[in-house]
């Protein structure tokens, strides 16, 4: 007698984390607003700027990391309070957390959508930002560049404050409390490598250390996230 084919673990697990993505992202295409707010956001608060500190060329470029990283921080804020409300409140998560797919990787995946939807575009965008501020086409590049490490990590690294939080009346205000003060080494790495490319310096190693961050986050930041959905319902 043929025994029929079992598929393997690993690639059920994957499955469910495509099936989560692909639901995620059906839902932020339903709802643009979301994300467009976000990229709003992060557009007028760096434009703002430049009127308000004057027309100094030379304040403005050294002001200008350090100002659109703390943009593309308090941005990314904006919709992780919701990362897993919604779930929670149509039941949802429930089933993810009988899910047989680990919840750590469902985690994974609503994490890697929330980037897509808020981390990503400012990247994107941050190039054109970047001209109002005299900044050469090197260290815009290179703008982008730590954008592209260090905005993983900070939807990574909050969804382990979405998941603490959830539930919870008031989450907005908890998680940036929660969040902040652990993706302030991703601001100053992430704002230091422009600096170094504005000097002519060697920015490999401000590179290295954000990709260290995001490394550790992606191993360990869905682990905790899990743990923390897993004690908020019980």
């Amino acid at each position: 007698m043929t025994l029929p084919a079992v598929e393997p673990p690993a690639t059920g697990a994957w499955n469910g984390v495509r099936c989560i993505v692909a639901r995620d992202l059906c839902i932020a295409l339903r709802r643009p607003a979301d994300s467009a707010a976000v990229l709003f956001f992060f557009v007028i608060v760096v434009s703002l700027v430049p009127l308000g500190i004057g027309p100094e060329p030379e304040l403005l470029r050294r002001v200008a990391p350090g100002m659109v990283w703390v943009a593309a921080l308090l941005a990314s804020m904006l919709s992780l309070s919701r990362l897993f409300a919604d779930d929670l409140a149509d039941g949802t998560l429930e089933q993810q957390l009988l899910s047989p797919t680990p919840l750590a990787l469902l985690v994974l995946g609503k994490a890697f959508v929330h980037w897509l939807c808020s981390g990503l575009p400012l990247a994107l965008v941050a190039p054109l930002l970047a001209i109002q501020f005299g900044l050469s086409w090197d260290s815009a590049w290179v703008l982008v560049a730590s954008l592209l490490l260090g905005t993983p990590v900070l939807s990574l690294v909050g969804s382990i404050g979405a998941a603490l939080t959830v539930g919870v009346r008031g989450a907005g205000v908890l998680l940036s409390l929660l969040v902040l003060p652990l993706v302030i080494p991703v601001l100053i790495f992430g704002a230091a490598a422009v600096d170094a490319s504005l000097v002519g310096a060697d920015v490999a190693g401000h590179f290295s250390l954000l990709a260290a961050m995001l490394v550790l986050a992606v191993a360990g930041a869905p682990l905790a996230a899990a743990a923390a959905l897993r004690i908020a319902l019980d």
